[in-house]
This record gives C-alpha cells, structure tokens and sequence, in this order.
C-alpha cells in the first residue's frame, strides 16, 4: 500500500502588491475623471473667467454671478425650475406608490400591465416629447376630441402656463414606470403579516395604506423624491421640444438647463457666463438633496 508524502516544507506567500487594487480600479477613474471631475472642474474654473466659444477669456472673479443678480432670463429660469420640481415632484412620490400596488398582486395578465407600464422609460424623450406635441398641438388629437365634445380647442402649446404644465405632465407620465419599479423592489420587502394583523384589527384599505405601506416604504419615498427633484430641476428635453428652442412666448417657459445651453452654444456663446448659471445648477441640486436628507432625518427623530 503506497503511502502519499505530504510536503512539510515552509510555503511561499505571494506578496500583493499595494498598487494593485489600483491597478483594477483605475479603468473606472479614468472614465470618471475624463466625463465627470474633469468637466465639473473646467466648469468651475470658466466661472470665473469671460471665456466665450474661440476665446479663451480671462479671469473676472464674481462679475458673472453678480450679472446672474440683474438677469432677468436668470430669475425666469430660475422660478420655472423651481415650480417644475413642485409640481413633478410630489406626483413622482406618490403616483408611482399607487401603481406599484396596483400591479404587485399576481393575477393573470399583470405582466402585461407592468411591462405597458414600463414602455414609456425606454422610449427616447425626443420621441416621446414629439408625440406629445402632436397630440397637444392646436389640429392634434386632443384638441380634436374637445372640440368634438364642444369644449372647444386649448391653446396647450401657445399658453405660458398650459407649456408649462403639459411638459410636466409628459414628465410625470414617462417617470411613472421607473419609479414604480423601485416601489415594487421596496413592497416585496414589506411583510405579509402587517397587513393581516391591520385587517384583524378592522384597518380598511386606505388605513392600512397610510399605517402600514407608507411607514414600510418611507425611506425608498425620499430616494425618490431625491432623484426626481435633481432630475425635474434640470428638465430640459421635455420643456425645450414643448416651448421650442425660444422657450414659449417671449421666453416666459425658460428653465436654467435650457438657459445655460442658449448662452453658451453658437460660435459667439458665452461660456463663463454659462458656467456660472451651471454652478448655480449645481449648488440648488445639492441644497435639494440635503433638505430632502434631512426632512427624512427629522421624521425618523
């Protein structure tokens, strides 16, 4: 009977060197860097100069946020911006909720419904906003169906406020499918037994909604209404294709994104003024974020 020899001699340890998990990041910084850290910081640094497209300009400290002051254009932007996250936002929270109920239960042809539901977020905003547009335009389809009815035709796309209004509901309708799917992930984790529990102690489906759905989801409700308030206060695609490259009647639908990219494109853009209304842009995202952070914080104090 052979016997097996087992090597009782000291082993080697490869060393790891201290560069490597550098080594297997360093793919993924360098495309941060490139499209991410390098922009911001040009971004940054433009600020503060009178750089305009085929000039390299030259540093003029604050006089480009102390223009933002006296521009007129700014401060439309500025409110359009802000009533576009008042009025995105909260349906963004709320509405996908509802929905996300509505086709959690398994019944047959749910999956349909979800993925009806879904299409819209794979759709191209330039797509969807067009078809948009057709439909609320003055000959479209829906001016056609309320003048059938003897409503009469409305100006969706001639009205200061109506532009405003129908871009968010584009925005709110294309939302909806991406942010049902997170509510999804959240309900699965809900467990079944406080519902029941609710239902014995007499709780109505509109109880249980309020007592034990929304506690449940509480924390996924401000990751959303985080993402869609940074996402609703950098709207462009759907305002622009609505009010057009002008931004409505006398530039009234004008948001900031839409006003950053009027001002700094075209062989004459002023690009340090640009970069000032987009530092702008970033500094109300993050205060955006932070408030939604801590208003979450104090509800859980």
């Amino acid at each position: 009977m052979a016997s097996s020899t087992v090597s009782s001699g000291p082993r080697r340890v490869r060393r790891q060197l201290p560069t490597s998990p550098w080594l297997f990041a360093a793919p993924g910084l360098l495309i941060a860097g490139a499209f991410i850290l390098y922009p911001f910081v040009s971004t940054l640094v433009n600020s503060f100069t009178d750089r305009r497209t085929l000039v390299p300009g030259e540093f003029v400290g604050l006089a480009n946020f102390r223009e933002l002051l006296h521009d007129d254009m700014f401060w439309i932007g500025l409110r359009n911006s802000t009533l576009y996250v008042l009025g995105v936002v909260p349906a963004l929270v709320l509405l996908p909720l509802l929905l996300a109920l509505l086709v959690q239960k398994s019944i047959p042809g749910i999956t349909f419904f979800r993925s009806a539901f879904y299409t819209p977020v794979v759709a191209s905003i330039v797509v969807v906003g067009l078809i948009w547009v057709w439909m609320l335009d003055e000959r479209g389809l829906v001016n056609s169906v309320l003048e059938t009815i003897g409503v009469g035709r409305i100006g969706f796309l001639s009205d200061q406020w109506l532009i405003l209004l129908s871009a968010m509901a584009v925005t709110v309708w294309k939302g909806l499918g991406y942010y049902m799917i997170i509510y999804l992930a959240a309900l699965a984790n809900v467990p079944r037994e406080l519902h029941e529990a609710a239902a014995v102690d007499g709780a109505g489906p509109v109880r249980r909604f309020l007592t034990v759905t929304m506690p449940a989801v509480r924390s996924t409700m401000v990751l959303v209404a985080a993402l869609a308030s940074v996402a609703a206060f950098k709207v462009f695609s759907e305002v622009y294709l609505m009010a057009g490259p002008d931004g409505g009647p006398a530039g009234e639908d004008t948001t900031l994104v839409m006003l950053v990219q009027r001002t700094g494109t075209g062989l004459t853009g002023r690009v340090g003024y640009a970069s000032a209304i987009s530092v702008v842009v970033f500094a109300v995202t993050v205060v955006l974020m932070l408030l939604v952070l801590r208003a979450d914080r104090k509800e859980e104090s």
